[in-house]
């Protein structure tokens, strides 16, 4: 029942299985590499990879389409690597365990990876594949898309030959991508001053858990709760009616999904254990008010703990806690130019506790204008300074503007049109695509993104429809050949 071997486009399936085979993490997909190399060779096909581990696929159009255009099909290797809290899973040994459930595919207890695995799996596919029609192919496989597109990044001129690009990393079959947002990551550093635990005190964990996540750049809009902040509220709350201090802080993992889980280690007097009860509960009660809609199952816990070592002292706390609360999360602006397009965001990622009585925070802005990109970092960064921290930006990578006048973006309407009797939708994407670095690179490719239908992306609730993919291979195959 849960073989993929037996759903449709069997071809597509079968290679999507194997990917999930390999271990992929992203700045470690070494297995990964070696496995397309193998695969190349087993198929007695042109491969090179570069110094950054970029890998190139080459396969001769078929006959009468020889001297076609050159299509260069784009995917990235790596992945993001979540799992449901207490979960066991070593995602640089253990396979992803793919089932298929109502229609749709998912995997047990952790991301799927079919971002971009299903992109991977359908050039496999067409590389293998002795009887479609097609032009020359280029097959481009880039690393380390999720934590960085360091891979796009590092691609040199001459790498590939092709002028039209297939962005195969699209979530939303039936639509076709022609732009996406810059990005850019600010990182806070906060030193904080330890005290010894009060005397007469006792020690508790709270924990915010069952929140859906999601991506940073497709689900910003959503309205999803982030654990972080859900987690601070309350703690900037409490000091109104108890004092307390913080001995560990933390949630979230991954700089472009929003958090789902967060716990803090607090210390409170022992008078005061049954009032900090009670508050919880109310809390708890507003919260499942608020977001019974957006995330039916939200939880808050909190648990008796072993007494930490130390906290932080009353100064440092206020800073973090007031800082965080009034740290930006979410839609900042909307598009004019593109109604119903997020213009800029942000997302307050994750925020961990170091050695040396240090606070890293993790945040990541997005925007379709550079300008608005500046504007939503600079806001992150004036909160990051007020309370007192460091700030070091990544050095953020740009857009992808629009291009409606395109040549493969024409053809692959009509062959869309041709093939399912309507018309797709032509829109520009607030997460972020390795086609701006591309742009960069290859100013003269010209390019769409398109893929089937994921939900859950970037979480343990990431599945992929069944029935999107047959479409979404029925659409790249007629597609290669038109565009020659």
């Amino acid at each position: 029942m849960n073989n993929l071997n037996n759903i449709e486009p069997q071809q597509v399936w079968h290679y999507f299985n194997e990917v999930c085979k390999v271990p992929r993490p992203s700045k470690q997909e070494g297995k990964m590499i070696d496995f397309l190399l193998s695969f190349a060779l087993e198929h007695e096909l042109e491969a090179k990879k570069d110094k950054a581990g970029n890998i190139v696929i080459k396969k001769p159009g078929t006959k009468g389409l020889e001297k076609g255009k050159i299509i260069v099909l784009q995917s990235h290797m790596d992945m993001v690597c979540e799992k449901n809290e207490g979960v066991v899973h070593d995602f640089l040994k253990d396979p992803i365990l793919p089932i298929i459930e109502e229609g749709w595919v998912r995997a047990v207890n952790t991301t799927l990876g079919a971002d971009c695995g299903i992109g991977i799996a359908a050039s496999l596919a067409i590389l293998a594949d002795q009887t479609l029609a097609h032009p020359p192919v280029e097959a481009l496989f880039t690393v380390d898309e999720e934590t960085g597109l360091t891979g796009a990044q590092a691609l040199q001129p001459g790498f590939m030959e092709g002028k039209i690009l297939l962005n195969l990393d699209s979530e939303d079959e039936g639509e076709l991508f022609i732009g996406c947002a810059g990005g850019i990551d600010s990182v806070a550093t906060f030193k904080y001053s330890s005290m010894p635990v009060p005397k007469n005190s006792v020690a508790f964990k709270i924990r915010v858990f069952g929140l859906q996540g999601g991506h940073s750049g497709d689900d910003i809009e959503k309205g999803r709760g982030n654990s972080i902040k859900i987690l601070n509220r309350f703690l900037y709350q409490l000091v109104k009616s108890c004092e307390y201090h913080i001995a560990i802080l933390e949630g979230g993992n991954l700089r472009n999904a929003i958090p789902r889980e967060a716990v803090a280690v607090i210390v409170v007097p022992t008078a005061k254990k049954e009032h900090l009860a009670i508050e919880l509960n109310h809390f708890r009660v507003e919260m499942e008010n608020e977001l019974f809609k957006k995330e039916p199952k939200f939880k808050i816990a909190l648990e008796s703990t072993e007494m930490p070592a130390s906290v932080m002292d009353a100064g440092s706390q206020s800073k973090l806690v007031n800082g965080l609360y009034a740290l930006p999360h979410g839609v900042h602006s909307m598009s004019f130019r593109m109604p119903g397009l997020v213009e800029s965001s942000t997302n307050l990622a994750s925020i961990k506790f170091k050695p040396g009585s240090v606070v890293e925070i993790v945040t990541s802005q997005r925007s379709d204008q550079e300008s608005g990109k500046q504007d939503i970092y600079q806001m992150v960064e004036t909160v990051f300074r007020l309370m007192g921290a460091d700030v070091a930006h990544s050095d953020g990578y740009c857009g992808w503007t629009p291009n409606p006048s395109s040549y493969t973006l024409e053809v692959s309407r009509k062959v869309y049109e041709d093939l399912f009797g309507v018309k797709p939708v032509v829109r520009s994407i607030h997460a972020g695509l390795e086609c701006g670095l591309f742009l960069e690179k290859f100013p003269d490719l010209d390019m769409i993104s398109f893929g089937p239908t994921l939900r859950g992306v970037h979480s343990p609730d990431e599945k992929i429809e069944i029935a999107s993919v047959g479409k979404f291979w029925r659409f790249l195959t007629e597609l290669l050949p038109k565009l020659a």
